[in-house]
């Protein structure tokens, strides 16, 4: 049995199914499960929305408040998008996905180095779309 064939025989398996759930990409960023970041990434070079997942928004974006004097959200948003964006180059359009590491501090005095997963996709158009989440998240 060849591929097409296989190909053929999956989608006539579920040409007929019913959907039982979907959840769409605009339910997430409505939910707050995604968070759209695509004003700062435009800025920052990005031709497709990019969103981040709660999670990295919450322990990367935003800084403890103990940290909050000398860093602030805008600028630990565009640090992370500069790195993706780095790392997407050196890339090349060669993988629908890259790891990236950005370096945050949590602690006045302390730095940490973080590893991130950013995933371009098709979005509920099927439009090219950008999701930034750790590792093991998708």
């Amino acid at each position: 049995m060849n591929l097409k064939n296989v190909e053929k025989q999956v989608k006539d398996f579920f040409k007929n199914a019913d959907v039982i759930y979907s959840y769409t990409r605009a339910q997430a960023l409505e939910d707050g499960a995604l968070v759209d970041v695509s004003p700062l990434a435009q800025e920052c070079g990005f031709k497709y929305p990019v969103a981040l997942t709660a999670r990295v928004f919450g322990e990367v974006v935003v800084p403890p408040i103990e940290t909050q004097t000398f860093q602030d959200d805008i600028g630990r948003l565009w640090d992370l998008l500069n790195m993706l964006r780095s790392a997407a180059r050196k890339q090349g359009n060669r993988e629908s996905e890259t790891t990236f590491q950005v370096l945050v501090q949590n602690e006045p005095g302390k730095t940490e180095t973080i590893t991130l997963k950013a995933s371009c996709g098709p979005g509920d158009h099927l439009e090219p779309v950008i999701t930034v989440m750790f590792p093991g998240e998708d």
